[in-house]
């Protein structure tokens, strides 16, 4: 999967967006969040191209991929295949007419020819090269063919390809991360082709030919295309159209700084998803590793990220991706959309869809898939949990389910469990307004002093034992707020009837 993303001049500057067919990933979002907030900063408009003309490496469902990838993640295309828009077709495969009238102009104009060399010989041109510690490369052989030689295999049907013809210099030109920037292709490549056995077009015409058709001004893709892009400005000059201005961004790193690689299943968006990371946070977290904005802080919004882009800031060295810190991004992002009442709605019927899966006919007590629990352990674990999956962990059992506690267990704690289960729920019943966690924990306290053998600390864990079955987790005033008056005393009330 290779993906460059595009900016193009209508009557005001737009976006364009293309990508080869595959599964989005890390480096594929990060690409194409710089081009969104770029385009939008510009007042421009967001396009998704679908690069499909490598057949060989389609992947079935893709393409929906990509789309509802770049829509989850609060980035969506404006034009696009579903969308629409002036410059459709927006796969390529569907634009092979341009590409076709493209390569017959350069054959014509001399900046292109057929080549007729086979499979075979091109590998071992390449064994060759590699015995002797050299680079591979195409040898131009077939520059040297006549045009009764050219006609003559034609007419026989020889399959061929259609290669253009690399100038023995190339000009530099000034990258907007890079700044001025010369390669000279054609002293360590052979001529590429831009055409192959199949009628297809490699990326370099087909980019080239999209961009003019697209009107793009702009060009912002990986670092990895630099050395291309003299390639690239060789084949506007031979269509005579202006090129754009580029900006290669630098490559996302592991830690390490070791090459994310596309093997590694956990770096697709679509398991991210799974996972039930917030979208913010991978956003977040894909720009506070690298450059490009005015201030580097956790916790940025997508409006933040806009505000703050600025692409002159963006450096050439790579960015290295700590995907260990991705918990505490999610944790913050997830607080923020708790506190936010029209995610919060949403919020409460994902978890409650986790408690059913995870719990259904288990559940007592219908109460717990009621949104107002719900909200109210939301609110009460903001800030401490990194996803809404951590709430379903046998951690939080609790909340959903009674636990199995028994009256052996919490004897072996104290002697005094009877007063304790006693005098906690005469607090909790007389409670009225006051049931707060504050006014609770001061009640404890005062329950402690009235015991004779039971310290305070020792009456926390007998209480969180009998709410919660376990012996650790949230403060015991939090726990009875979560529960609530009615959940607490029955709870208690079944401790005293053992």
């Amino acid at each position: 999967t290779q993906l460059s993303l595009d900016f193009k001049r209508q009557l005001c500057e737009n976006r364009v967006f293309h990508l080869l067919s595959g599964f989005l990933h890390l480096g594929g979002l990060r690409t194409a969040l710089y081009n969104f907030l770029f385009a939008k900063q510009q007042g421009g408009t967001f396009i998704l191209r679908l690069e499909d003309t490598d057949q060989s490496r389609l992947i079935p469902g893709a393409a929906q991929n990509i789309q509802h990838m770049l829509e989850w993640a609060g980035i969506p295309p404006d034009e696009s295949v579903c969308s629409g828009g002036q410059y459709g077709p927006y796969v390529q495969s569907q634009r092979l007419h341009m590409y076709s009238a493209a390569a017959t102009s350069l054959l014509e104009s001399g900046h292109a020819y057929h080549c007729f060399c086979t499979s075979q010989r091109l590998e071992l041109l390449k064994r060759d090269a590699l015995r002797s510690g050299q680079t591979p490369r195409y040898d131009n052989r077939c520059r040297q063919l006549k045009t009764n030689q050219v006609q003559e295999k034609l007419a026989a049907g020889v399959p061929h390809v259609i290669r253009f013809r690399l100038s023995s210099s190339s000009e530099p030109f000034e990258d907007m991360v890079f700044g001025w920037t010369r390669h000279e292709v054609a002293e360590v490549e052979g001529d590429p082709v831009i055409i192959k056995a199949d009628g297809f077009p490699t990326y370099h015409l087909a980019s080239v030919v999209d961009d003019t058709h697209m009107r793009v001004s702009h060009v912002l893709r990986g670092s990895e295309w630099l050395i291309s892009t003299c390639k690239h400005l060789q084949l506007y000059r031979a269509l005579d159209e202006t090129p754009p201005t580029y900006a290669h961004l630098p490559l996302l790193l592991n830690r390490d700084g070791s090459k994310l690689s596309k093997r590694q299943g956990d770096i697709y968006i679509q398991h991210f998803k799974q996972q039930g990371l917030l979208p913010e946070a991978l956003l977040d977290i894909i720009t506070h590793c690298g450059s490009g904005f005015n201030s580097n802080r956790l916790g940025r919004r997508l409006d933040d990220l806009i505000e703050e882009f600025n692409v002159s800031k963006i450096t050439t060295h790579s960015a290295l991706l700590d995907l260990d810190k991705l918990p505490e991004f999610n944790r913050i992002h997830l607080q923020r959309r708790i506190e936010d009442e029209g995610f919060c709605c949403h919020l409460v019927d994902e978890l409650k869809n986790h408690i059913t899966q995870t719990y259904g006919s288990l559940i007592q007590d219908p109460i717990v898939l009621e949104p107002t629990y719900i909200q109210r352990v939301l609110h009460l674990r903001k800030g401490h949990i990194t996803s809404l999956k951590e709430l379903v962990s046998p951690m939080y059992s609790y909340l959903w389910l009674r636990p199995s506690v028994s009256w052996q267990q919490l004897e072996e704690m104290s002697s005094e469990v009877q007063d304790i289960t006693a005098l906690t729920i005469q607090v909790v019943q007389g409670c009225g307004n006051q049931y707060t966690a504050e006014f609770l924990t001061a009640q404890l306290k005062l329950i402690a002093k009235k015991l004779k053998k039971t310290k305070y600390s020792s009456v926390m864990k007998i209480l969180r034992l009998a709410l919660t079955g376990e012996q650790q987790g949230p403060s015991v005033s939090e726990v009875m707020i979560s529960l609530g008056e009615q959940e607490v005393c029955f709870r208690l009330q079944r401790i005293l009837k053992h």
